[in-house]
């Protein structure tokens, strides 16, 4: 494993995706194979937060979080782009959410990343703290990408659809908020790890950070032959639920 994010791309050699940003949406939706999605009309735009606070407290409604939330958590393939739209952004509501997550278990990890190969005990340690450090956080993307990469290597092809089903649908429910080619349409985040996992995927070489007054990090990357300097994200979710939790804090 050469990279701090192993690629989808890197073990599937019929995924194409890193086509232009605006793009990209519609190619994960191909890749994802999502039931039902061929019917599905995607929304683009920014989440409507108002609107996901309604419908995911509605015992009524098909997107009630609890039990779309219990089948993300059974791996659930049949799961579609609005669906992982709902569960990732209304994860921002849940009581568990934390803006600033890191994993406890990083430092373990860490050293199988640095690895050029693995052998299978450290296929089976990254797999053990790979899911534990998922069930605190079921929206870990580097995690999942890393799980369903080892699992691979393993030659466990269902459960590797099964988990890599939740890593493209998330990355699909962040893509479908914008390009990324202005803080107006970026893309929305609710973790400023997930940044960065996005330019791993599309191959963009990192070079610097900008925050801007609308809150919107701008991540400058190598220019190359697809003539794009930089990617905005919307971190204003992030920013307006920690001054929430931490206004709570200091009653």
């Amino acid at each position: 494993m050469k990279t701090c994010y192993p690629r989808y791309t890197d073990w599937n050699t019929t995924s194409n995706i890193t086509e232009y940003m605006k793009q990209a949406i519609f190619i994960l939706i191909l890749l994802i194979g999502l039931s039902s999605i061929h019917a599905q009309e995607i929304t683009i735009g920014a989440p409507n937060y108002d609107s996901i606070a309604i419908i995911i407290r509605d015992s009524t409604s098909s997107y009630y979080y609890p039990r779309l939330f219990s089948r993300l958590l059974q791996y659930d393939t049949t799961l579609n782009v609005e669906e992982y739209k709902i569960l990732y952004y209304g994860y921002t509501f849940q009581p568990e959410y934390e803006p600033y997550w890191r994993s406890p278990y990083d430092d373990k990890l860490a050293k199988y990343y640095q690895k050029p190969d693995l052998n299978e005990q450290d296929q089976d340690s990254l797999i053990f703290y790979a899911l534990q450090s998922i069930s605190t956080n079921p929206f870990d993307l580097r995690q999942l990408n890393s799980l369903a990469y080892v699992y691979h290597l393993k030659g466990d092809e269902e459960t590797t659809y099964r988990i890599s089903h939740r890593f493209q649908g998330i990355i699909a429910a962040i893509m479908s908020t914008g390009d990324g080619m202005t803080c107006q349409s970026a893309f929305h985040v609710i973790s400023t790890g997930h940044e960065y996992v996005v330019l791993n995927l599309f191959q963009f070489q990192f070079e610097s950070q900008l925050l801007t007054s609308d809150f919107c990090d701008l991540l400058r990357v190598k220019k190359d032959q697809r003539g794009i300097d930089g990617i905005y994200f919307s971190i204003k979710r992030i920013w307006d639920t920690n001054a929430a939790k931490m206004k709570t804090m200091n009653k």
